[in-house]
């Protein structure tokens, strides 16, 4: 056989082999980093189980980050669905910066810790939320090139009823100093953000000028290094809007108004018009009218 038979034209855009599963543009932690550096503010939104179409939307406005948890109507099975979840949202949004929630058990040890976690991030999740984590297992991930962020302030969930509920924290210099030492220990230990929640506007900022690390506010008043806003609060749909929200949209408005309009044209007559369908060939509209019209048995198998 000739040289020439074996020589097969390939173009560039043919070979569609990847060696790593990471986009370039990708908003990672070292982008995160950046931004604080630079004094480029950080914005992050929360779906709080809406659906991937939301940081699909969040990723066209150009947000930074997407706070990520699993709908489910328990805690075993939000571990569960957690790989599909994760890999549903990333395949929905490729470049924004996938922060993911991790449920208590996850990390009930550091060996737990670097398991689930490896997988979230080989699932796609940029970096790791797991609230509440003490130091050892922090670092055990950090030490395994898991990227986590830290969260201070009030905790959410289960973990509030400690304080008695979500309740503002750090309103004394000696509570503040406490979540301070809280976020400093985190940065020390191998965390590479973090969020701080529901602190008085001067606690917060005071924070984020002191760490090193990028510190995004929530429910805290100041600016930090950026700002999470949840969906429920952005779409204005929560039944009465808390002191931090800002609404920046109606969603059930919005949606129930588009629904609203499709029921009335079907009603009305008014959809489908003839340009929502096609038509059959006059000669086979011809022939098919005629079979219906012939008086044939049907016979059922």
């Amino acid at each position: 056989m000739s040289e020439e038979k074996n020589q097969v034209d390939i173009n560039k855009e043919d070979k569609k082999v990847q060696a790593s599963k990471m986009k370039k543009g990708r908003k990672t932690i070292a982008y995160l980093q950046e931004k604080k550096d630079k004094g480029e503010k950080i914005v992050q939104m929360c779906p709080a189980n809406r659906d991937q179409y939301f940081t699909m939307a969040a990723e066209m406005a150009g947000c930074d980050i997407c706070r990520l948890t699993v709908p489910a109507e328990n805690t075993a099975m939000s571990i569960a669905n957690a790989p599909w979840w994760i890999r549903t949202v990333r395949n929905a949004a490729k470049m924004i910066h996938i922060n993911f929630y991790m449920q208590t058990p996850t990390f009930s040890s550091k060996e737990k810790a670097l398991e689930y976690g490896a997988m979230y991030m080989a699932e796609g999740a940029d970096s790791l939320l797991p609230m509440g984590v003490n130091n050892e297992t922090l670092k055990y991930m950090a030490d395994n090139h898991l990227v986590v962020f830290g969260h201070v302030g009030a905790l959410s969930g289960w973990q509030t009823s400690r304080h008695g509920g979500y309740k503002r924290l750090g309103k004394t210099a000696e509570d503040a100093m406490d979540v301070f030492r809280m976020a400093y220990e985190y940065q020390e230990n191998g965390m590479m953000g973090m969020t701080i929640e529901l602190t008085p506007i001067e606690v917060t900022n005071a924070i984020a000028k002191k760490l090193r690390v990028p510190v995004i506010s929530i429910a805290a008043g100041g600016a930090a290094d950026g700002c999470e806003m949840v969906d429920f609060d952005t779409f204005n749909m929560m039944p009465s809007p808390v002191s931090h929200a800002k609404a920046y949209g109606d969603f059930f408005k919005w949606a129930a108004g588009a629904y609203a309009g499709w029921a009335n044209d079907v009603r009305t007559g008014a959809y489908p018009e003839d340009k929502h369908g096609f038509h059959m060939e006059e000669k086979e509209l011809d022939k098919f009218m005629d079979l219906l019209e012939q008086k044939h048995t049907i016979t059922t198998f």
